[in-house]
């Protein structure tokens, strides 16, 4: 680790025993911090926190204030919320929105044990032959998502009385006007959208919006755990956090199995259904199109903002790169 390395961490320790102390009284021990995973715009650590006749196996989740997709308040009490109702969320011990501790806002919450990168998920699907469990599994914790009544998920962002197709498509075409305009594939792609733009989805639902692999904690035992709950909104067309688990760029070349490189679709339906869920698999291509081409605008998105100066980090550079593998998924889709 760098000299400037170590200092961070050294801040970082230092500012969790004094959050810590200062939340639950007491005198605390931060031990054994290891950074996971360093996004776009979050930044992963895991670490150890012991106080006398306690020890807690924890994840700092950090997120500057000005990169908030929601207040990190919100996005705790959708996970507990979400994990009152049976969806498998790593447990939040506390939340902190005071910069002075660690020059940011953070939550700490319990550590789960598995994989997370997907390859290695997949890897580890393969050796335990257990990629049906999982898609089965997912289904079923993200039915019991959209069994989540959104009324009393007001605190989050989301309009009751918005269709959620319209306002995507519409939210999507100022998108690729601004920063798309010269690719005739996204031009094609909004005109696809708009002439199947479904009618208002029949129940409207808390989505999380960021469902898939990636995002999942996986064990030999299957699915663990959902991650990433900034983008969480309510009212939302449940329908779209289906389509999204599908999208190809998350099978990691497990083309084939649709649902995350895991399995089937069908695998995936039976585990929604199981719950409560209602699958319309109309509504769910045309969210899948739009998903893709949302990643697009995503993708260069985030290379504008590394060009731009407002976020210089590699992995915003980068994304700018696979924006054509996005036009090849959209024409796959949309063809007749």
């Amino acid at each position: 680790m760098s000299q400037s390395g170590t200092e961070a961490a050294h801040d970082t320790v230092a500012g969790i025993e004094r959050f810590l102390g200062d939340q639950f009284g007491g005198t605390w021990t931060v031990s054994n911090l290891v950074p996971v995973s360093a996004g776009a715009r979050r930044r992963n650590v895991v670490l150890d926190a012991v106080t006398s006749g306690e020890h807690l196996r924890l994840v700092a989740t950090i997120v500057p204030t000005n990169i908030e997709l929601v207040p990190i308040t919100a996005e705790a009490r959708i996970r507990e919320l979400a994990r009152d109702n049976g969806v498998p969320v790593p447990r939040i011990h506390a939340v902190c929105t005071d910069p002075t501790y660690v020059g940011a806002s953070f939550l700490l919450s319990e550590r789960v044990d598995g994989e997370t990168v997907p390859r290695r998920v997949l890897r580890l699907v393969d050796a335990e032959g257990i990629g049906n469990r999982i898609a089965e599994q997912l289904g079923v914790a993200m039915g019991r998502l959209h069994g989540i009544d959104p009324a009393v998920a007001g605190f989050l962002p989301g309009d009751e009385h918005a269709d959620p197709a319209s306002a995507a498509l519409a939210e999507l075409d100022s998108a690729v006007d601004l920063l798309l305009a010269d690719r005739p594939v996204f031009a094609f792609a909004l005109r696809w959208l708009d002439q199947n733009l479904p009618g208002p989805p029949p129940r409207r639902t808390v989505v999380h919006n960021d469902i898939r692999n990636g995002n999942l904690i996986v064990g030999p035992d299957g699915l663990r755990a959902v991650l990433d709950w900034e983008g969480a909104r309510c009212w939302g067309d449940p329908m779209r956090d289906t389509a999204w688990a599908a999208l190809r760029m998350w099978r990691f070349r497990e083309d084939t199995r649709e649902i995350g490189g895991f399995a089937d679709r069908s695998v995936f339906v039976a585990g929604y259904e199981s719950v409560g869920g209602l699958f319309d698999p109309d509504r769910f291509h045309w969210w899948k199109v739009l998903c893709t081409l949302w990643w697009g605008v995503g993708l260069a998105s985030q290379a504008a903002a590394h060009l731009d100066g407002s976020v210089r980090d590699i992995v915003m550079a980068a994304s700018g790169r696979r924006v054509p593998e996005v036009e090849w998924d959209l024409l796959m889709l949309t063809k007749p």
